[in-house]
């Protein structure tokens, strides 16, 4: 007897549908999420939601009674002259320091890229102001800038003793001297960010346009801003956001808003409506209008470099 055939098994045909992941795949990923979804909700999104509630609120206080007010705090805000004074200096800071900073920051990362002697030596000096408390940053301001200080003294010693005044006292230069403060604090740290990304720009890049003859100048407007045009967009929108909300801090610290209102600026009235008036429906009706400044700010800023995030 012969044996019969037996027909080789046949592989079942392609449907052509990729396999569904189940539940278990995607757990451990949504699990990981959660924790930052939380500090979101509860640290970002919660005091943004209560900022706009309470600037409906008439709020005396943090233990005094509060009821529903409405609009009236933005009336009465929008009513006020000192808010109006605020947003003049604030823009006056922006307008001043942003470029300046920005500008001033990229030149000095550009030549630490070329690495001049000392040029680790100058990374640590530039990068110090970050490391000073705000406090300790204040009271050097302060024995720069009082009627006895350094700068009063120098002007003396060069006969220029005319010259000199009390400073953060004077309505002409209070605001002047907060922005100088501003300039110091922030452009050594944004010169060092530049520098760690422009260290990344390949270096045959710059022989070659060296080749064609471009100087330092050339090289660092039309070739090194280019490539790095995205970051200093990111940068430029940062140090917007810490100049129009922190600025406060150096307000507070050397002149209280003063002399007058010379040197109060947005962030300063909100901190003052609300920890030192006491009027907390008015302090937040500011702070909604100072975040919608901060919205438009930031799209400007995008719109202006052409940033595609």
């Amino acid at each position: 007897m012969h044996p019969t055939p037996t027909t080789p098994p046949t592989a079942p045909a392609a449907t052509g549908r990729r396999p569904r992941r189940t539940r278990r795949e995607g757990s451990p990923v949504t699990l990981l999420a959660v924790p930052a979804l939380v500090w979101y909700l509860l640290f970002t999104l919660g005091p943004l939601l209560a900022m706009f509630y309470i600037s409906g609120l008439s709020w005396p206080g943090m233990l005094a009674p509060r009821s529903w007010a409405g609009w009236e705090n933005y009336r009465a805000v929008l009513d006020d002259p000192l808010f109006w004074q605020a947003v003049r200096n604030s823009a006056i800071q922006i307008g001043v320091v942003l470029p300046v900073m920005i500008v001033a920051a990229f030149m000095v990362g550009y030549y630490l890229t070329l690495k001049p002697r000392g040029h680790r030596l100058l990374r640590v000096v530039l990068f110090t102001p970050a490391l000073i408390s705000a406090s300790a940053k204040a009271m050097m301001a302060y024995s720069v800038l009082a009627p006895n200080g350094m700068l009063n003294g120098l002007l003396d010693t060069v006969g220029l003793g005319g010259l000199g005044r009390a400073w953060l006292a004077d309505t002409d230069t209070a605001l002047a001297c907060i922005m100088a403060i501003d300039l110091w604090n922030g452009i050594g740290f944004t010169a060092v960010l530049f520098a760690a990304r422009l260290g990344s720009v390949p270096e045959e890049i710059y022989e070659a346009a060296e080749l064609d003859g471009a100087g330092h100048w050339r090289r660092m407007w039309r070739i090194a801003f280019p490539v790095t045009k995205d970051y200093v967009g990111v940068t430029t929108m940062l140090q917007f956001l810490w100049i129009l909300f922190s600025s406060a801090q150096n307000v507070l610290l050397l002149t209280q808003g003063g002399p007058g209102n010379a040197t109060t600026n947005l962030s300063f009235l909100v901190y003052n409506k609300a920890f030192v008036q006491s009027d907390l429906g008015y302090s937040q009706a500011a702070g909604v209008l100072l975040f919608g400044v901060g919205l438009v700010g930031m799209l400007a800023i995008r719109r202006l470099l052409r940033q595609n995030y």
